[in-house]
């Protein structure tokens, strides 16, 4: 339950191979390092250290079942050979309730740990897809590419990575969310002769 970002399935940049047609058609394209954007995402440490607080006391629960079973296990064959087999077949089936007990306590728990995961996560994939297509936009790109491991692209032109530029655009959006508190003690009246911009509609 200790890796936030282990595992996630990862979709910022549509991966596709690089045909003749496209090539032909003069497309410009670039590509990304997702891989290198998740782990210096900002906002990725404080997430990752907010999971390890909510899931530690969820692995010590596992863990403390999981040894209470192991401790009836092993109680149980140390003195089986002394048991009746009525009482044998008795506590052998009370074993197999707790084991059954034990597994979906630990579904629970483990779908639990995946829901918060996702819930930390997400935000930050959304602020590494916008910042992508930003990039994407501004510099007149038809396709940004995830030349992560595992992509099907095989070659790149090291000239056409932007992941630098993806990472510039997230942490001046972070610096901006985390920058000044607004003054919200009252409006402040407007200078002789100026007006304030319309405020603009909430979608």
């Amino acid at each position: 339950m200790r890796a936030l970002f282990r595992a996630i399935p990862v979709a910022l940049a549509l991966m596709v191979v690089l045909n003749g047609r496209a090539a032909a058609q003069g497309q410009k394209l670039a590509y990304i390092t997702s891989s290198v954007l998740l782990e210096q995402a900002p906002g990725r440490a404080e997430a990752e250290a907010q999971f390890i607080k909510e899931t530690s006391p969820l692995e010590g629960e596992i863990k403390r079942m999981s040894d209470s079973l192991q401790a009836m296990i092993a109680a149980f064959e140390k003195r089986q050979a002394t048991l009746t087999p009525a009482l044998r077949d008795a506590q052998t089936k009370e074993i197999q309730g707790k084991e059954a007990s034990f597994r979906q306590r630990t579904n629970e728990l483990q779908q639990k740990a995946q829901q918060r995961q996702s819930e930390l996560v997400q935000p930050i994939l959304d602020r590494i897809k916008l910042a992508i297509e930003d990039v994407r936009v501004e510099g007149g790109y038809s396709f940004i590419f995830n030349a992560d491991q595992g992509s099907p692209i095989v070659a790149l032109d090291k000239n056409l990575n932007v992941t630098d530029r993806v990472m510039a655009r997230l942490r001046a959006a972070g610096a901006t969310a985390t920058g000044p508190k607004p003054d919200v003690t009252g409006p402040k009246p407007a200078p002789s002769g100026a007006t304030r911009p319309p405020t603009p509609p909430l979608d």
